[in-house]
C-alpha cells in the first residue's frame, strides 16, 4: 500500500539556513523573535548577535565541514549558537540534555566536534563535570563555551578550555563583518546543516546527517501543513535537541516570522499563565502535555482563548483526548504526524479529519514524499495488511555519518528508508503505526532502545543476561522494565540495579523496574522471546 502527495515545486529556490532567516530578519526587523522571562528580542537584534556568534565561531577558528555540539536546554544562547554555527559554515551537533557524562562524550567522539556550547548548572547537572568524569574520550573537543547564567566550572576534559560566552563572544571583533558575511554567503544548500543522533537496535548511536536545502525545503512545508503563519507566538515545550524543537520548532518560526517562546522545563501553571499573558497562539507537544493541561484544576482560571493551533503525535493517541481537547480548549487546528530523524516529518492529518482520525491515524503523505508499507521483501502490500514503512523522497537523510553499512542497511537501492516501524494504511492512504521492528520505546516521547539499556544492564557484575520490554504506562505511555538473569555467586537487589543504572543513563531510559527469574525464554534460536515477557509483565503487572 502507497500514499503519496506528489506536488513538487520545481521552480523552488534551494535555501540555505542562514540565507532564509536572514531573509526572515529583513523582512521583520522590528517584530520579536524571541521571549524569555528575563529579555525580549527583536529580528533585527537578533541578526545583531547571530552575527557576533558567527565572527566569534570563525575567530575560534570554526570553519566550513566543522561541527559544533550544542548541550543546553532551550533558551536563546541556543538559537544563538546553532545560527552562528551555521553561519561559519558548521554542522551543529545537538546533544540530549538528559544525557549523562559517557552518552554525550560518545557524541563528541563520534561527530569529531571539536566545540561544545553547553550550559552548567541546568535543573542541577554539571554537563562539564560529567564529560570529565566519562570513561569515554573526547580527543577533538577542544574548546568549551558555557552559555550565560552557567555555574562556574573548576575542571574541563583533556586538553578542552572553557570560557564564558561573553569572553567567546568579544573576539567577535577579531573578524571583518564583510569576511562574515562572505563566509554566511558561501553556504551551500548541499552542506551539511546537521548531525542528530539517534540509536539503532544495536544501542550504537548514529549521527543523521541532514544538509541545509533538505531542511529549510521541508520545514517551509511544515509551516504551510501546521498552518505557521507570521505574528504567531509559538511556546516551544519539545527540546531543542530533538528536530521536532529544533526544525519544527524555532527554526520554523524563524522561516515565517513568529515570535518563539522557549521553555526549558515543562510547569503547566507557568505554561497556562504564559499562554494567557503572552496571547500565545501555537502550543505542540507530546499527547501528555495537554492531557497535563487538561487535568489541571486551576484551568479555567486562566484566559487560553488565543490558542490556535495544537499539533501533537504517538503510536496510540486516545480519541477522548482529541475530543476533550476540542470541547474544553479553543484550538481551531488539531494536527497529529508521524516523523523521525532520518527523513523528518513524512506523514501527517489533514484539516476536517475526524478526531478518530486524528488519534488513530499519523495522517498520510506530506508533500513530495512517497510513503509505503512493505512486506519483509519490499513489495507493497494490501490495504489494512502490515508490513514495514518505507519513505522516499528529498527529505530522506544523506545518511549515517561514517557508517556506510547502517546506511546501506536503512537505505535500500531504490532509495527508500527502511523505518522499522510495522504500519498499516487504509484506502485513503492514512498510515497507522502499529509497532516497531527495532522494539523501540517511546518513554514520554523520547526513544528508549532496549538494546541499549541491556547493554548497560550487563555491565554490571551481578547480571548475567537482561531482556528489557516496554509496559503501558498512563502518564508517559510506555515504560521500559528488566528481566536479568543473575550472575553466579551473586544475587539481584532490584532497588540497587536501579539506582547504579540511572547513574549511566538519562532517566527516561532507567527501567521501572528490575525483576530476576531464573532463564530468559528464548526460541530454538537463541533469540529472547520477548513477547512472553511482555505476556508475564502484563499478568504480573510489573512497572
Amino acid at each position: 500500500m502507497r500514499s503519496t502527495n506528489q506536488v513538487d515545486r520545481t521552480d523552488a529556490v534551494a535555501e540555505t539556513i542562514p540565507s532564509a532567516v536572514a531573509a526572515s530578519i529583513v523582512a521583520h526587523r522590528d517584530a520579536e523573535a524571541v521571549v524569555e522571562p528575563q529579555r525580549r528580542v527583536t529580528y533585527g537584534q537578533l541578526g545583531e548577535m547571530v552575527d557576533t556568534a558567527a565572527r566569534a565561531m570563525m575567530a575560534a577558528g570554526v570553519g566550513h565541514g566543522d561541527r559544533v555540539a550544542i548541550w543546553a536546554p532551550n533558551s536563546l544562547g541556543w538559537i544563538t549558537a546553532a545560527l552562528g554555527a551555521h553561519c561559519a559554515g558548521a554542522a551543529i551537533v545537538p546533544i540530549n540534555t538528559r544525557f549523562k557524562g559517557d552518552e554525550a562524550a560518545y557524541v563528541l567522539a563520534a561527530s569529531k566536534a571539536a566545540t561544545l556550547v553547553t550550559a552548567v548548572g541546568f535543573l542541577g547537572t554539571d554537563t562539564v563535570g560529567m564529560l570529565s568524569a566519562a570513561s569515554t574520550a573526547t580527543p577533538d573537543l577542544r574548546r568549551i563555551v558555557l552559555l550565560e547564567g552557567s555555574d562556574a566550572v573548576t575542571s574541563a576534559p583533556g586538553a578542552a578550555s572553557v570560557e564564558s560566552w561573553q569572553e567567546f563572544a568579544s573576539r567577535a571583533d577579531a573578524v571583518d563583518p564583510d569576511a562574515a558575511a562572505t563566509r554566511r554567503q558561501s553556504v551551500r544548500p548541499t552542506d551539511t546543516s546537521d548531525v542528530l543522533f539517534t540509536s539503532g537496535t544495536t544501542g550504537r548511536p548514529k549521527g543523521v546527517v541532514m544538509t541545509h536545502g533538505q531542511t529549510v525545503r521541508q520545514f517551509r512545508g511544515w509551516c504551510e501543513f501546521a498552518g505557521l503563519r507570521a505574528g504567531d507566538r509559538y511556546l516551544i515545550v519539545n527540546p531543542f535537541f530533538h528536530m521536532f524543537g529544533y526544525k519544527a520548532g524555532w527554526l520554523a518560526s524563524l522561516l515565517q516570522g513568529a515570535t518563539i517562546f522557549p521553555v526549558p522545563v515543562f510547569d503547566v501553571p507557568a505554561v497556562l499563565s504564559m499562554v494567557e499573558t503572552e496571547r500565545i497562539t501555537v502550543l505542540p507537544g507530546a499527547p501528555t502535555i495537554y492531557r497535563s493541561i487538561l487535568d489541571h484544576p486551576e484551568r479555567r482560571r486562566f484566559d487560553l482563548g488565543s490558542l490556535r493551533v495544537a499539533v501533537t503525535g504517538a503510536a496510540d493517541i486516545p480519541v477522548a483526548l482529541i475530543e476533550e481537547m476540542r470541547a474544553e480548549l479553543p484550538f481551531r487546528t488539531i494536527l497529529t504526524g508521524y516523523g523521525l530523524t532520518e527523513a523528518g516529518t513524512c506523514t501527517g492529518s489533514q484539516a476536517g479529519d475526524s478526531a478518530e482520525t486524528i488519534a488513530t491515524t499519523a495522517g498520510r503523505a506530506m508533500p513530495d514524499l512517497e510513503v509505503v508499507v512493505a512486506d519483509a521483501s519490499g513489495n507493497e502490500v494490501a490495504p489494512g495488511a502490515t508490513g514495514e514503512l518505507l519513505v522516499r523522497g528529498y527529505s530522506v537523510t544523506q545518511g549515517y555519518l561514517d557508517d556506510p553499512g547502517a546506511t546501506a542497511a536503512a537505505i535500500d537501492e531504490r532509495g527508500f528508508l527502511h523505518t522499522g516501524d510495522l504500519a498499516t494504511m487504509d484506502e485513503r492512504g492514512y498510515v497507522r503505526i502499529v509497532g516497531r521492528l527495532k522494539d523501540m520505546l517511546i518513554v514520554g516521547g523520547f526513544n528508549v532502545y532496549p538494546a541499549e539499556v541491556e547493554n548497560t544492564l550487563l555491565a554490571h557484575e551481578a547480571i548475567a543476561q537482561a531482556a528489557v520490554i516496554g509496559v503501558p504506562d498512563p502518564r508517559l505511555g510506555e515504560v521500559a522494565i528488566a528481566y536479568v538473569v543473575a550472575s553466579a555467586g551473586h544475587s539481584v537487589d532490584s532497588a540497587a540495579i536501579i539506582a547504579w543504572t540511572r547513574e549511566r543513563l538519562a532517566n527516561y531510559k532507567v527501567p521501572r523496574a528490575v525483576v530476576a527469574i531464573p532463564a530468559l525464554p528464548t526460541n530454538a534460536t537463541g533469540k529472547v522471546m520477548k513477547d512472553e515477557l511482555r505476556a508475564r509483565a502484563a499478568t504480573e503487572r510489573v512497572g
